[in-house]
């Protein structure tokens, strides 16, 4: 058995974990919308009926704890007109879809959204068509959405049953347009120019709303040049990235590494745009589109279904770690997406079952608030090739990468009131598919570990990286279980398991 020692100082604060951390996208692909979240012709009494939505799937999202949902798009929003699906819906017309290839009926759209949204106690984020859209229809939308006044489509919403404004907050400047796949693929220079007056006169519109520029990887030239121009008047900073397995374990679950790179790359050029602009304001980054997607396994256009293994969950749970370290500059962080496609719920019309990727999620989601420690880790690394590569090979075989692949990969928080008895919940991941750690935990020096308290642990491990969950059939959840602790823990090879330690003031 290997060792590897995790050390927490209660006193070391990152930042508050921002609970928008742990939200979610719905995007018109696949089956997300349409026999996911919304399913009115369902024959077997899943649907409401007055809604349209799922039950079974609003209740498993409920217990992913999500409070915020992206929509509607993705690549889907840059041909998406919004106006098709508002109104009777017999007189919605029925459109091509661009993106991926379909046709789109438009039974669902913008105030089924906000129904969905408030069933499930969540705020809507709205991202922009900056493909094919115009700015008269961008702020038509923003009118629709957040205005009281008597005018033409504040007075359309009243009309269609809707008299509160649904005051939604969060909109997004466009999505991926950097992106050759896009409808209206941009230059960095047009993109920002664009984007900038749209800002200008959304905020004119509604000076309450929060803006969020389109940006690539948070470490690409784009981001440069975006930020530079559009950081006066945005609130959050857009990056993406997606991680592959291509088979092989160790890839899968190292990963994020790349998003903790790019976080660090990106933190610096928010710091350097408000330099040169001269900002006093705060402006963080909205991750939101991350995930475990193989195109090649699951591909875009036919529904981007995959069904994740053990692996996957733990590549998550890597995800997650890198949101609750990086707490001080990542804000907002939407999983692509929340049903069905590339989804850790998959759904049928009888029913549906929660994917290995669903148990980390709800144990993120729920146990690990409150302030973000700064830890430190003792354990041997991985030194291969990674996906996204780059992190690879830039930093291949440094410390640097070193410090980023550690088989052991930790976050932890302090949940509970100062001064009082509090609880130390370490999230750990065992990376290494073969090998168990003896992993002493060191608590100091300012706080200690209430003698005699036994330690509460959410675990998710089976015995194979290869096992996954279907209908009726479920390998891989969370076990739940106290023990007794003497200051260490074994943690078995492939596993992930949050550790809830009471703590109290030296």
């Amino acid at each position: 058995m290997a060792s590897a020692t995790i050390h927490i100082d209660p006193a070391r604060h990152v930042s508050e974990v921002d609970p928008r951390i742990y939200s979610g996208f719905t995007e018109h692909m696949g089956r997300c919308i349409y026999g996911g979240i919304y399913d009115p012709d369902n024959q077997h009494g899943l649907s409401d009926p007055k809604t349209g939505l799922r039950t079974d799937v609003a209740a498993a999202l409920k217990d992913l704890n999500v409070p915020i949902y992206r929509y509607p798009g993705g690549n889907f929003v840059s041909s998406y007109r919004w106006q098709d699906g508002v109104g009777p819906k017999e007189n919605r017309p029925r459109r091509p879809e661009l993106a991926w290839l379909t046709e789109e009926s438009n039974q669902f759209g913008t105030d089924e959204f906000m129904t969905f949204c408030r069933a499930m106690g969540a705020e809507p984020f709205i991202c922009l068509n900056m493909g094919t859209g115009t700015l008269e229809d961008a702020l038509a939308w923003l009118e629709y959405c957040n205005s009281s006044a008597n005018t033409y489509y504040a007075t359309m919403r009243r009309k269609n049953g809707h008299e509160e404004p649904y005051n939604v907050k969060y909109w997004s400047l466009g999505n991926e347009v950097w992106g050759p796949w896009q409808i209206g693929q941009q230059s960095s220079e047009d993109y920002s120019k664009k984007a900038l007056q749209w800002a200008k006169a959304l905020k004119l519109l509604d000076p309450s709303i929060k803006l969020i520029s389109c940006g690539e990887t948070g470490h690409a030239d784009w981001d440069r040049v975006t930020l530079r121009t559009l950081a006066p008047v945005v609130d959050y900073h857009s990056i993406h990235i997606y991680t592959v397995s291509q088979g092989h374990h160790e890839v899968n679950v190292n990963g994020p590494a790349a998003a903790e790179k790019a976080l660090e790359i990106t933190k610096s050029l928010i710091e350097l745009a408000k330099i040169e602009a001269g900002l006093d304001k705060d402006i963080t980054v909205c991750f939101d589109e991350w995930n475990v997607w193989d195109p090649v396994r699951a591909p875009g256009e036919k529904g981007a279904e995959e069904h994740y293994d053990l692996s996957d969950a733990l590549a998550v749970a890597s995800w997650l770690n890198v949101f609750v370290r990086k707490a001080d500059v990542v804000k907002i962080a939407c999983i692509a997406q929340s049903v069905n496609v590339i989804s850790p719920i998959i759904t049928s019309p009888q029913g549906l079952f929660k994917q290995t990727t669903y148990y980390p999620l709800q144990l993120f989601a729920n146990l690990m608030q409150g302030t973000s420690l700064d830890i430190h880790v003792e354990s041997p690394s991985y030194t291969e090739a990674t996906v996204p590569v780059w992190v690879a090979k830039l930093e291949k075989y440094t410390p640097d990468a070193q410090k980023l692949t550690k088989f052991i990969d930790v976050s932890a928080v302090l949940s509970g009131t100062a001064g009082q008895e509090s609880e130390v919940r370490v999230a750990i991941v065992n990376r290494h598919a073969q090998q168990s750690f003896e992993v002493p935990i060191r608590v100091g020096p300012t706080w200690e570990l209430v003698k005699g308290a036994k330690v509460k642990v959410y675990e998710v491990w089976s015995e194979s990286l290869k096992d996954s969950n279907w209908f009726n059939k479920e390998k891989v959840k969370t076990v739940e279980r106290e023990v007794d602790f003497d200051g260490s823990y074994n943690v078995k090879a492939h596993s992930f398991q949050i550790l809830v330690h009471k703590v109290t003031k030296s």
